[in-house]
């Protein structure tokens, strides 16, 4: 630690104006975690993130602790300059030392130059970088570097910069900078990177149409990614641009042709475009891309059963039922069987879906009813008393009553 702790910095590295408190700090340690979470750093810049947030812990830490020793609960404006101006004289006095041991380096360089010329080839040169852009949000543009600094000491000395962006001034991590040159063009994957990282953020946000736009260019810049055409599909979709989403889940499905997922997503577009029968070939797809799945040939048949095609529906939900049978993938098939006629495997479906739901009223119900249209009087009147036992239903006493009043009449013995 240094002997004058910058208060300074620490309000320039968590974005405050004095005079501030406790809350203020906490609050401005909220939205710069928000922003500078690992887990949101582009790939490769993680251990930056984790150093830049560290750093912002470690200054929001110890402005609170000065926070809560000052008068008032704040810390003032005049205070701040008071810290300010002690503490360049104390990097004044640091930098004299540093000048003199550059001297003392620089005499000794000199001494070695005159009597050992060939010892040191290494030629001793600096770039100055001026326009530069954050990998970390690349929507916030190029920016102009207004300032390199430096914070601790030893093996723990942390770089970062302040850039002027367009939004305003913005204090970064100098690992998470990438320098502009002008005179030649970004590489594409580069330019893909910048726009995806750009729309996962904007996807996080919740604005799906900003989403789309930025991802418009990532395509752009590299037609044939999945990854970028999977975010677009999803940003189209959840943005309410159907059409477009349709195109784009096109696209994706050209790009991945032998998996299911893309398939999938456009069976779910086109339902909610209202277009069954493109909706049922593409879940289909999906469906015979991944021949395992019951999910998948349970969507199938529901989709068949609101195109009217009932031989299909049960062709597609007995195999989701041989798969892995559910509950609602039973209760389908059930009224497949019910629309094709076929009573007795109505019967049997409704019975499975009893075993795997045996505390379910409603699935109860459907198998009173369906024993109803059987001459079984007496298992449906078994059933209607289960369902009423799990729930009240007048629709389902009203059906036993009526069984109980078809039992044939007897005597009662003597």
């Amino acid at each position: 630690m240094p002997a004058v702790y910058d208060i300074e910095q620490g309000i320039l590295l968590l974005e405050l104006d004095p005079p501030f408190d406790q809350r203020d700090v906490q609050l401005a340690r909220r939205r710069l975690a928000k922003v500078w979470h690992p887990d949101l750093a582009p790939p490769g810049k993680q251990f930056e993130h984790e150093r830049h947030l560290k750093a912002i812990n470690l200054a929001a830490d110890q402005l609170e602790q000065l926070a809560e020793g000052s008068r008032g609960g704040k810390i003032s404006r005049n205070a701040v300059k008071v810290n300010a101006a002690a503490a360049r004289a104390a990097r004044a006095e640091e930098g004299r030392r540093n000048y003199e041991r550059e001297q003392a380096a620089r005499e000794a360089a000199a001494d070695r130059q005159a009597h050992d010329p060939f010892g040191d080839r290494t030629p001793d040169h600096s770039v100055v970088h001026r326009f530069a852009r954050c990998l970390s949000y690349p929507e916030l543009g190029v920016g102009t570097v207004s300032g390199i600094y430096f914070t601790g000491d030893e093996d723990n000395v942390q770089q970062w910069a302040r850039v002027k962006f367009h939004v305003g001034v913005r204090t970064v991590p100098a690992g998470s900078l990438q320098f502009v040159d002008f005179s030649k063009p970004d590489p594409g994957a580069d330019r893909v990177q910048r726009f995806l990282t750009a729309a996962q953020h904007a996807m996080a946000d919740g604005d799906y149409t900003l989403a789309a736009k930025r991802l418009i260019y990532a395509r752009d810049a590299e037609p044939t990614n999945p990854s970028v055409l999977r975010l677009m599909t999803l940003a189209f979709w959840q943005g309410g641009d159907l059409p477009a989403a349709g195109r784009s889940v096109r696209d994706w499905a050209r790009v991945e042709t032998d998996r299911p997922t893309p398939h999938r997503f456009a069976a779910r577009i086109y339902e909610d475009m209202g277009a069954i029968d493109l909706a049922a070939e593409a879940a289909l797809r999906a469906a015979q891309r991944g021949p395992t799945d019951g999910d998948a040939w349970e969507r199938v048949g529901r989709l068949r059963l609101r195109l009217g095609d009932r031989e299909g529906a049960i062709e597609a939900l007995e195999t989701a039922r041989r798969l892995l049978p559910t509950l609602d993938g039973l209760l389908d098939l059930a009224l497949a069987f019910h629309l094709a006629g076929d009573i007795g495997a109505e019967v049997t479906a409704c019975e499975q879906a009893t075993v795997i739901a045996p505390d379910s009223g409603a699935v109860w119900s459907r198998y009173a009813h369906a024993l109803a249209r059987t001459d079984r009087v007496s298992d449906c009147i078994a059933a209607c008393d289960r369902a009423l036992s799990l729930g009240a239903d007048a629709e389902v006493a009203e059906l036993g009553d009526r069984m109980r009043a078809q039992l044939p009449k007897a005597l009662r013995a003597a």
